[in-house]
């Protein structure tokens, strides 16, 4: 880097750190990056009749136990990860599950061509966000490492 772009950087990161630091940061990104999960984790199980059919619309089966599995999957895997418990296992459920989602929701590939775009952001859009889960593991698991290590030999 130049020295031009090494002070931007500097001062950009100098601004920035506290709300790095910020627990209520942290904890609002949390829930932003669950709170799709969440809603429709609820959505589903107060109306598992429509949840079934959702399945159905996409062609899985059995839909109603694919769906109260989907139901378990949207609330525990957030719950997971909002309270810190075991958040490498919810992040990871939610990325496989998310990828698995945009597979079988966002198939652009056999869009006709009218809808292949908006198919195409949206299947890209959920592999951004199974991504973020991704990070977010290894965030937890590095810093799980870190805490370990800091602790010393058992």
């Amino acid at each position: 880097m130049n020295g031009a772009i090494r002070r931007i950087d500097a001062y950009a990161a100098a601004l920035l750190r506290p709300l790095a630091r910020s627990r209520v940061v942290r904890w609002l990104a949390l829930i932003g990056l669950c709170a799709a999960y969440l809603q429709g984790g609820l959505h589903k199980a107060g109306d598992f009749g429509a949840a079934v059919a959702e399945m159905r619309h996409f062609g899985v089966e059995p839909a109603a136990p694919v769906a109260a599995l989907v139901i378990a999957v949207e609330l525990v895997a957030p719950l997971l990860i909002l309270t810190g418990v075991l958040r490498w296992l919810g992040a990871g459920v939610l990325a496989g599950f998310t990828l698995f989602a945009a597979y079988v929701a966002n198939a652009f590939w056999h869009a006709p061509p009218d809808a292949r775009f908006g198919a195409t952001a949206a299947f890209l859009e959920h592999v951004g966000l199974a991504c973020a889960f991704v990070l977010l593991a290894l965030h937890d698991l590095h810093a799980r490492d870190a805490d370990d290590h800091a602790a010393g030999p058992q």
